[in-house]
């Protein structure tokens, strides 16, 4: 298994209640030259959430920080007109946090932070470092 050092938070940059699937987000990548979906886990506006590429294998979700973290992406980030927004649903905010937890207890050194910690995007579009304080090392 890889070292796991970063949970890191990002949105699809999708319009609010527009729900996609782990197959849209995975042909996405591939026609961006991926090898499969960059997110290792995909929440869905109902909350249910999807594996996308195995944890045990670097993702593509976040330039020079892929290889040590594991990526997590809800479906949404833009609003009606295509601004960024926060648009989980309570149920992928649920789901979000069960996630995360989980992956915390397996990885309990890790750092969760929103995407935009490390890139100059709005994504996730909500602050992640705040709302999942109790997630970080202690």
């Amino acid at each position: 298994m890889r070292k796991i050092t970063l949970i890191i938070i990002h949105c699809s940059a999708t319009r609010e209640g527009h729900d996609y699937t782990v197959d849209d987000i995975d042909r996405w990548h591939r026609e961006r030259h991926f090898a499969s979906i960059g997110y290792h886990y995909v929440v869905h506006l109902d909350g249910t959430v999807h594996k996308g590429r195995p944890i045990e294998q670097p993702g593509a979700h976040c330039l020079n920080h892929n290889a040590h973290s594991i990526g997590i992406c809800y479906i949404g980030g833009l609003d009606a007109e295509g601004k960024p927004k926060d648009t989980r649903t309570e149920a992928q905010r649920q789901s979000l946090r069960q996630l995360i937890a989980s992956l915390h207890s397996q990885f309990p050194r890790a750092v969760t932070a929103g995407h935009n910690v490390f890139s100059p995007k709005r994504c996730p579009c909500f602050d992640a470092v705040g709302e999942y304080r109790e997630f970080q090392p202690h």
